[in-house]
């Protein structure tokens, strides 16, 4: 599973925002049910840190992340 690092949380906030911004200036009755499900997917991954979208792409097309320790080596 992949974590969000800060810097990608607050882009997910802000996106999933925007998001909710056009929804509700478009009207919540008259816009189609799958607009809904990047705005859930972005405010989703901005809170929690997990983001499932980027982890399924990432399975879909067999990229791997490289871990990196912060730790120094003496």
């Amino acid at each position: 599973m992949w974590f969000a690092p800060k810097s990608m949380r607050v882009w997910f906030a802000f996106t999933g925002a925007m998001l909710w911004l056009g929804i509700y200036l478009t009207g919540f009755s008259t816009v189609h049910w799958f607009a809904y499900v990047p705005a859930i997917s972005f405010v989703f991954s901005a809170i929690t840190g997990l983001c499932l979208p980027l982890t399924a792409a990432f399975k879909l097309f067999g990229v791997r992340i490289k871990e990196i320790s912060n730790q120094t080596v003496h």
